[in-house]
């Protein structure tokens, strides 16, 4: 689970970047094929992802099979120089299945059995469903395996992003497998779980049931583990999928496409392991003024699961979405700073959903290259001077982004761990604490990388561990001795807690960080809803200010305090500190200080560990560099202010206009 690729999987390579988007010609009379490849070639697109949702089209009953219309058009984009992203039409199930195989419809946590009528409309271990997808898998793997214009094999779609975890019979007989092949005998589930606790012994396997709905909160331990469980359920069905087109086709590259940073439901650093290249699916919080670092987040995230290495930016939008509570669309300038964002943070393909704008359906009102209003719209020439823009940056492809130095943790299992409740404070949450660290960092100018907590550390100088609320024995010891032999570390609050089995690690809080971090919480100090305390400083390099959320009964064992509270429930008490520990240097903030203060708290640890920040950088200024493997180098500049900037760089003066991109390339 290091998000490393392996060697020996076949590589995408168009040998430029990739740029287009979803494909959907059923959608249209066939006369507009022509239409659409002619607008294609115009906006520069070289890439199509096809297929995606047109299992009833290419069977439309029980093992009869219509490849005509796609024969047709995979012809006509081939012969218009467009290469296609195929896919598996599994996350549509048709209609005639569902009619034949009721029992297939997923269930919710509290027992309603969900209907037809949208999508992924099916329960990941059903045997049913398993044989159907695998038929028209295999017969669309036979018939197209070897054709020139599929550079690409795209499994299903989405995994995880409306179906993650079904309540039904089928799955419940098979979460039990999952816990016998796990645990071996029901002593050691017992054991695990903490059973013993509200007199929930199990006798046999068969006695377990999934973690449904019921009059108070189900075990998190049984909880976190179906989580695991379903993870894994909806991984088999990408592998068997993967596995029958890769027996018809062994050169071309399969991938599926996440949604890294936005859903939490798929353990992605399993997943990564799977796919010959790793793409995702992004969108932006429309709302949000600051969506540009979520967006930046992201794009780290899945260049991480890929190991450093490129990866495809597989759907975005042009402009709004149908499914936010407010779809606010994109400004000028403003697709264009997205993608380039992405493109600067590693991906070598930007695609969208998706090329033309349905008349019809629920996703009728989601931006796509051809919008509704047609080509003499702003949009439109915005889409092609995207293509003209990307199709000058071939050289782009295969770099690599220039090796961070900073890393954050990131632990699937923890979020789990801390969405399961009954925790000190609603206001603890994965996502709140890796963001608010992730948004200093990023104003700071410093590029980060996520790691899994087991993964060799050993390349970074500073490394940050926010949420890692499930903390494995393994895990400690990985960070021990990484900082015993030199590194800096900081920890967040309500990390190190528990074990992978949601047992608390006895001895006082961080629990299994304790002697690294050099302090010991004796109580959990949570605080009121809107209540601040004042940070009082005892170190010339971190100011003192304000803080929130929490605080802790914190001693010190080795640690020097930094910042303690002077009022409040934990008045007097170490609100942030500093400990030698071996050759290294760890941080502990046992609250949640306000922007001004964090920012300070990791200029300093980023001194301790000799990461030089940025200067003269101006604020709102986006700047990613990217390394080719023959020394050119891509300077990627984003303006996301309402004004022009100067940049200092390379001995003079850059203007980036507001709003804009800059690109500078260097070559040796």
């Amino acid at each position: 689970m290091s998000g490393q690729p392996r060697s020996d999987r076949p590589r995408f390579d168009l040998g430029s970047i990739a740029y287009g988007g979803d494909y959907n010609p059923e959608q249209w009379p066939e006369e507009v094929w022509p239409q659409d490849v002619a607008l294609m070639r115009e906006a520069g697109v070289n890439l199509v992802s096809l297929g995606i949702f047109s299992w009833a089209r290419l069977e439309p009953q029980p093992g009869v099979f219509d490849f005509g219309w796609l024969d047709r058009i995979i012809a006509l984009l081939h012969e218009g120089g467009i290469s296609i992203d195929l896919a598996t039409p599994t996350a549509a199930p048709p209609a005639w299945f569902q009619k034949a195989h009721p029992q297939v419809r997923p269930v919710a946590v509290d027992g309603t059995v969900l209907g037809y009528g949208a999508r992924q409309t099916y329960c990941p271990s059903s045997p049913e469903y398993a044989e159907a997808a695998a038929r028209i898998t295999a017969e669309l793997a036979r018939r197209y395996a070897g054709h020139p214009a599929v550079v690409l094999w795209h499994i299903h779609n989405e995994y995880g992003c409306h179906i993650s975890r079904c309540y039904c019979e089928q799955s419940v007989a098979a979460f039990r497998v999952w816990l016998e092949e796990r645990y071996k005998t029901v002593e050691g589930l017992n054991a695990a779980w903490g059973t013993a606790f509200w007199g929930q012994l199990y006798g046999s396997f068969d006695e377990v049931d999934a973690p449904r709905t019921a009059p108070a909160a189900c075990n998190p331990a049984q909880q976190v583990d179906f989580r695991r469980f379903s993870s894994d359920a909806l991984l088999e069905c990408y592998r068997r999928e993967r596995d029958i087109v890769r027996a018809a086709d062994p050169v071309v590259p399969i991938t599926t496409n996440f949604m890294a940073g936005l859903t939490d439901n798929l353990d992605l650093w399993r997943w990564a392991e799977e796919v010959d290249v790793v793409a995702t699916d992004h969108y932006l919080t429309a709302e949000r003024s600051d969506n540009h670092i979520g967006l930046s987040l992201a794009a780290d995230l899945t260049r991480s699961l890929a190991g450093g290495g490129p990866w495809l930016l597989m759907e975005h939008s042009t402009s709004a979405v149908n499914w936010q509570g407010r779809n606010i669309a994109k400004r000028p300038g403003e697709m264009a700073r997205n993608s380039m964002a992405h493109l600067a943070r590693g991906a070598d393909g930007i695609m969208f959903f998706q090329w033309r704008q349905s008349r019809s359906g629920t996703e009728k009102f989601h931006s796509a290259m051809v919008p509704h209003a047609g080509t003499d719209t702003r949009h439109w020439r915005d889409v092609v001077a995207l293509g003209t823009r990307l199709g000058k940056l071939d050289e782009v492809c295969g770099s690599r982004v220039q090796a961070p130095q900073v890393a954050l943790v990131w632990d699937w299992e923890s979020r789990w761990g801390l969405d399961c409740g009954n925790k000190p404070s609603t206001d603890l949450g994965f996502r709140e604490r890796i963001d608010a660290y992730y948004e200093r960092l990023w104003h700071l100018g410093v590029t980060v990388d996520f790691v899994h907590p087991g993964a060799d550390l050993s390349g970074y100088r500073l490394v940050l561990a926010p949420s890692l609320y499930h903390t494995r024995a393994a895990w400690a010891e990985n960070l021990r001795a990484w900082v015993r032999g030199g590194g800096t570390l900081v920890s967040s609050y309500f990390t190190g807690v528990v074990d992978e089995n949601e047992a608390v690690h006895l001895g006082g809080y961080p629990g299994a960080l304790r002697d690294i971090l050099g302090v010991r919480a004796e109580e959990f100090l949570p605080l009121r809803s809107g209540q601040k305390t004042r940070l009082a400083s005892e170190s010339a390099a971190v100011p003192g200010g304000s803080a929130s959320r929490w605080a802790e009964d914190l001693h010190l064992d080795g640690a020097a305090a930094v910042l303690r509270h002077a009022d409040g429930p934990a008045a007097g008490c170490p609100a942030v500190t500093r400990h030698g520990f071996g050759e290294g240097t760890a941080w502990y903030v046992a609250t949640a200080p306000e922007a001004g203060t964090l920012t300070a708290i990791l200029r300093a640890a980023c001194a301790d560990a000799g990461v030089a920040l940025p200067v003269g950088r101006p604020e709102g200024l986006e700047a990613v560099r990217r390394v080719a493997e023959g020394g050119a180098e891509f300077d990627f500049l984003i303006n996301h202010n309402d004004r022009d900037v100067t940049v200092p760089l390379a001995g003079s003066d850059l203007v980036v206009p507001a709003g804009r991109v800059r690109v500078v390339v260097r070559t040796s």
